[in-house]
């Protein structure tokens, strides 16, 4: 059964960084996936962060998140973290790592297989 857990939210200040990380288990083949981190404010639509394909490393990013956020995996580990620098008070958000086919369509949340639990970041300014 596949299970994906995030850990490394908290509340922050303005300026400051945080790491994300995803754990995921119940794969018999990584190199098949993509991952991705998605972000949902109080009140707003989940909205795409940032992608990697597994087998190529290949990354995307929305456009808030260019230049702030890295996108990254640990192949040993089977997880993919989430880098965040300098945080601004409209990053508050619960973020979500996701996980669909590498083959499959990616950008919007119906695309998903598998969600995990959240994680809450605040950024206070």
């Amino acid at each position: 059964q596949v299970e994906l857990v995030e850990s490394g939210g908290g509340l922050v200040r303005v300026g400051d960084s945080l790491r994300l990380s995803c754990a995921a288990s119940g794969h018999t083949a990584f190199t098949l996936l993509r991952m991705s981190w998605f972000r949902q404010a109080p009140g707003k639509e989940r909205e795409f962060v940032a992608t990697l394909r597994w087998r190529t490393l290949a990354k995307e990013y929305a456009d808030f998140a260019k230049g702030r956020f890295t996108i990254s995996r640990d192949n040993n580990k089977s997880t993919i973290y989430l880098q965040m620098n300098n945080l601004q008070a409209e990053d508050t958000a619960v973020y979500y790592c996701a996980e669909v086919a590498d083959y499959s369509n990616y950008g919007l949340p119906p695309d998903y297989d598998y969600w995990g639990q959240g994680t809450q970041v605040t950024v206070s300014s």
